[in-house]
């Protein structure tokens, strides 16, 4: 069996971002980051904060509604995601910021919204980073997480990582699987009630997501993923191997127009009830 090696987490480096940006904010996080805002709400004047943004569709997106009234920023961990953001927005007024989601670097309640789309699964101190999201809010201020639900409600993805597991290695299948962590509305919300949070509001919802083909499928998810550089220089016939497996493995999510599949997140909202120190 071949082996991927895999960089730890989901860290994008090299051409990484660029194709994240091409590919899945298009087809997914766009879409997604619609979705949220609209859950979550947002008026003109207030001041937004993306955290853990990538590329920033999350504040892009609410700044074009802010329309010049209000203020968006952003900060990640990843100097190339918030290069490709910063290309991404040259006509928004937005502050993107290197930092770590547990040390934000802004003063006490200065936010009216902090957002945070697919990244809180990953992040590996979660309780101090909500802990963090709460300081910076004004009270009764609002949270809005999307985190996906469980890898069987995303059934796209879990034969993805099936896939990939048994051509390219069990590092390549675990990789796959762990945007899907599995965190439970109850570790959620406990996590929010701890931080100050309330009014805390979950609801699943479902997006759906096309491909023209399962290889496109796979060609754009490994380009956009940190197992770009070893899936790519995997020998055709594994590649093959892959796309095949897809291909049969997806017919029932097949139609005249390629593949569709839903896609489960939870929405979360929260009111911030009073500062955490």
């Amino acid at each position: 069996m071949n082996t991927v090696v895999i960089p730890a987490g989901w860290q994008l480096d090299a051409s990484g971002p660029k194709a994240y940006e091409r590919y899945l904010v298009p087809r997914l996080f766009s879409p997604w980051a619609e979705h949220l805002i609209d859950f979550t709400g947002l008026a003109s004047g207030e001041r937004v904060l993306d955290v853990a943004c990538g590329t920033g569709i999350v504040a892009r997106r609410a700044a074009a509604r802010l329309d010049g009234c209000g203020s968006a920023a952003g900060i990640d961990l990843n100097e190339n995601m918030l290069a490709v953001a910063r290309e991404a927005s040259p006509d928004l007024a937005i502050e993107w910021r290197w930092a770590d989601a547990v040390a934000l670097p802004y003063s006490d309640s200065v936010f009216d919204v902090v957002f945070c789309q697919q990244a809180f699964q990953f992040l590996p101190d979660r309780p101090a980073a909500i802990g963090e999201m709460a300081r910076v809010l004004v009270p009764g201020g609002r949270l809005g997480l999307g985190i996906l639900r469980p890898l069987e409600r995303n059934p796209g993805w879990e034969v993805l990582a099936a896939a990939m597991e048994r051509h390219a290695g069990e590092q390549a299948g675990a990789m796959m699987r762990s945007p899907f962590a599995g965190i439970t509305p109850g570790e959620i919300g406990s996590l929010l009630g701890v931080a100050g949070f309330e009014d805390v509001r979950i609801r699943m919802d479902i997006l759906p997501v096309r491909y023209r083909s399962p290889r496109e499928f796979f060609r754009e998810e490994a380009a956009s993923s940190p197992m770009a550089d070893s899936l790519m220089a995997l020998p055709p016939a594994v590649v093959a191997a892959i796309e095949n497996e897809l291909t049969n493995t997806l017919r029932t999510y097949s139609d005249d127009d390629g593949i569709v599949f839903p896609s489960e997140t939870y929405m979360v909202s929260a009111r911030c009830a009073k500062a955490v120190r």
